[in-house]
């Protein structure tokens, strides 16, 4: 799906902004949904433009609209939740790389270093990848407590591995002593 969007940046015009819309039919949804490892994609959308910034950089502006279906993490139910996100990557013609074992990662992680192509479709599917829901819960849904003990023994709740649960206990008994 990414190569048919590819846009060779040489084919690029510098004056003016190159606009994209990419609404992938069903087929192409459902591999993505493999892919990203969620039930299924309802609706996706990613439109925007890109620009020249000066003689060598460009931008890539847009805007992702996808509605993701997945499991609830509580109780298995479908969740569906609507993503709408802006989307900005510059793309620099010289991107300086620190040389070393370790190397901090940059904390701006919109800029990227410029290539012979810019491929809106790659960058849709990894901004798609980045807003979905890590742990997606149907509203209402709670995780409850389990309780196991033998019969006869009280059994120990979460409350009671708190490490301050004790200490606060024991303080108020002092206090009552007082």
């Amino acid at each position: 799906m990414s190569d048919s969007t590819a846009l060779r940046v040489a084919d690029l015009p510098q004056n003016a902004p190159t606009v994209f819309e990419i609404v992938p039919d069903k087929a192409a949804m459902a591999a993505l949904a493999a892919e990203l490892g969620v039930n299924a994609l309802r609706k996706l959308r990613f439109t925007g433009e890109i620009k020249a910034m000066g003689k060598k950089d460009w931008k890539l502006a847009g805007r992702l609209g996808a509605t993701v279906v997945q499991d609830c993490v509580v109780t298995l139910e479908p969740v569906t939740t609507r993503i709408e996100e802006a989307v900005e990557i510059t793309y620099l013609a010289r991107v300086e790389t620190p040389d070393g074992a370790e190397v901090e990662m940059p904390e701006d992680d919109s800029i990227e270093s410029l290539g012979s192509h810019i491929e809106p479709a790659a960058v849709m599917t990894e901004a798609l990848a980045l807003h979905i829901p890590a742990y997606p819960r149907k509203d209402g849904a709670e995780l409850g407590e389990a309780v196991y003990a033998e019969d006869g023994v009280q059994p120990m709740r979460d409350e009671d591995t708190r490490p301050f649960a004790g200490l606060a206990a024991l303080r108020s008994q002092l206090k009552d002593e007082d």
